[in-house]
């Protein structure tokens, strides 16, 4: 059981995750489409999204570093700022109907999000190392607020005013301060003593261990399979002349398979193993993919998006509890921002081929280009069991 104070710490938590993710909802609900609105190439529908990715990734390294130094409170201000300036930018990209105006706003949506991604290891820094799984699960569970608030913003303030989309990125304004305001209030640990990194081993050493490599894996196919096909089905639905109500709606039933199950994916770690639950997340995913070969009715995104949520909830929150069992207090920046690098760099090359993909090679080629991926992550769980028997027997 939580005490009071760590308690409303990862409460405060979970509603800074629901904020961010309320906006990368709204942007997933609707970036590509304006992508391919303001593209003079098509192809490039989604490299907004893509070069949102791809800053969240070169954000991640120097801002575990910089939280490092100045803490996890002022870091987060700081990236709250940039989001505020990044929806400013967006304003007016839509209104001078700029496709390199929008590019750039997203950057800055990257780097707020390259922040946002260490709330969850912040949950793990404020609870004690018993409840360290529950406090990550509980804080991405903050994410089923963004399943309600993201695709409802993205369709409800869509034609809100005159031009399209402007309403949206106002309402993304507003999520961006009041997130800010949230960040103040929470009680953060102070910073480690830069003297005891003499203590740390090397990085490399860190990697080098079987449950860093099966850590990253869950995380880096989990993220940038999920990410490869959520990012294409706005395109593919677009294709089947679904309505964008339609599409809101899909990615709604997405963002919840994505972050409801936290409510219980803690338990069922400590419960079944981790292990365990990152492979049955590879297999839900690769049951999304069945779906999703089968029709491209509305239903059928339905569940295949639903069940990729879940899947990437079990890998991710299972990549994350393996994760921080390979470092010490001394070595989690450095880690983290390996393992957050590393993630990013996947799904920002995911997202933006998913939107090559889609143009060139169709919506069926998409999903089979996935199902390596699942297999090399459920063979990577087969290895790490085989290492565990090895280090009994030798024991």
């Amino acid at each position: 059981m939580l005490s009071a104070r760590v308690g409303r710490n990862v409460f405060q938590l979970a509603i800074a995750q629901a904020l961010l993710m309320s906006v990368n909802t709204l942007l997933i609900t609707a970036s590509a489409i304006i992508g391919f609105d303001l593209a003079d190439n098509k192809a490039l529908a989604t490299l907004p999204l893509a070069i949102q990715f791809l800053l969240a990734m070169l954000t991640s390294i120097p801002a575990s570093l910089l939280m490092k130094r100045l803490g996890r409170k002022a870091g987060f201000v700081i990236s709250s700022v940039i989001g505020i300036v990044g929806s400013l930018l967006a304003m007016y990209a839509v209104i001078e109907l700029s496709f390199v105006s929008f590019c750039l706003a997203t950057a800055l949506f990257g780097i707020y999000t390259g922040f946002g991604q260490y709330f969850r290891f912040a949950a793990a820094e404020v609870a004690d190392p018993a409840h360290t799984t529950t406090a990550i699960s509980y804080v991405l569970a903050g994410g089923v607020l963004a399943a309600v608030i993201g695709p409802n913003l993205a369709n409800h303030s869509k034609d809100l005013l005159d031009v399209t989309y402007l309403g949206s990125f106002i309402a993304v304004l507003l999520l961006y301060a009041l997130n800010l305001l949230n960040i103040l209030a929470i009680d953060f640990p102070r910073p480690i003593n830069q003297a005891l990194d003499e203590y740390a081993r090397p990085l490399r050493q860190i990697a080098a261990q079987p449950l860093f490599i099966v850590a990253v894996l869950g995380g880096v196919i989990g993220y940038s399979m999920m990410s490869l096909l959520m990012t294409a089905t706005p395109l593919a639905m677009k294709h089947q002349q679904h309505a964008f109500s339609d599409v809101a709606f899909v990615i709604q039933w997405h963002v919840l398979g994505m972050f409801a199950p936290s409510f219980v994916t803690g338990h069922l770690i400590n419960r079944f193993g981790v292990e365990r639950i990152i492979s049955i997340g590879a297999l839900l995913i690769f049951a999304c993919i069945v779906i999703n070969l089968n029709g491209t009715a509305v239903a059928h995104f339905w569940w295949a998006l639903f069940l990729l949520g879940v899947g990437w909830n079990f890998m991710f929150i299972g990549g994350t509890t393996l994760l921080t069992q390979t470092y010490n207090e001394v070595e989690k920046a450095k880690t983290q921002a390996l393992n957050d690098f590393l993630v990013f760099t996947s799904v920002t090359v995911a997202s933006l081929g998913a939107g090559a993909l889609q143009h060139l090679l169709g919506w069926q080629m998409v999903n089979i280009s996935v199902i390596p991926f699942l297999l090399i992550s459920l063979l990577s769980i087969a290895w790490l069991k085989l290492n565990k028997s090895k280090m009994m027997i030798g024991e």
